[in-house]
């Protein structure tokens, strides 16, 4: 299972560490994901979604 978002399909964005010396070296950030029960047309479902929308209310818990 891919790390994404299950409500706003937010996922793993690359780019690069800048040192003091300006060496640029890959890594990427991770969305702050929770796996939740939530009540989607009447069924109960574990899914990964961020923090974010769990914040803003935009999935019902269940």
């Amino acid at each position: 299972m891919a790390r994404v978002c299950y409500v706003c399909e937010k996922g793993t964005q690359m780019g690069c560490n800048v040192s003091h010396s300006n060496i640029h070296t890959n890594r990427a950030w991770e969305p702050n994901l929770r796996k939740v029960k939530i009540i989607e047309n009447g069924t109960h479902k574990t899914v990964r979604v961020c923090s974010r929308c769990l914040r803003s209310g935009k999935v019902e818990r269940g």
